[in-house]
């Protein structure tokens, strides 16, 4: 069963996403990606990021980027089918967080 995280944008919005089982069959679908560590009080957020297909694993590169410095490193996922939500979503969390390896 995946963990549920709920993300706050600058905005104020608030996103719910689900920890990710990297062995497991991943949907062919649009979807935000968040890279956190995650303890007791929620995430720290490391990178956000956008993908049109999950299942094509775009996000494994900054993944293991992460786990460099970050070796407890999760991925994150919110599934959103508009390119557009995705990336205004991906902005807004990045205004909040200013996560390290999106600078």
């Amino acid at each position: 069963m995946s963990r549920q995280i709920e993300l706050a944008g600058k905005s104020g919005a608030r996103y719910r996403y689900a920890t990710l089982d990297e062995e497991r069959f991943i949907t062919p679908a649009g979807a935000n990606y968040v890279i956190a560590e995650l303890d007791a009080d929620g995430a720290n957020v490391i990178y956000a990021g956008e993908t049109d297909n999950l299942a094509n694993q775009t996000w494994r590169a900054p993944l293991e980027k992460a786990r460099k410095t970050y070796a407890d490193a999760k991925i994150l996922t919110r599934l959103n089918v508009t390119r557009a939500i995705r990336e205004a979503e991906r902005v807004d969390l990045i205004e909040h967080y200013q996560p390290p390896l999106n600078q």
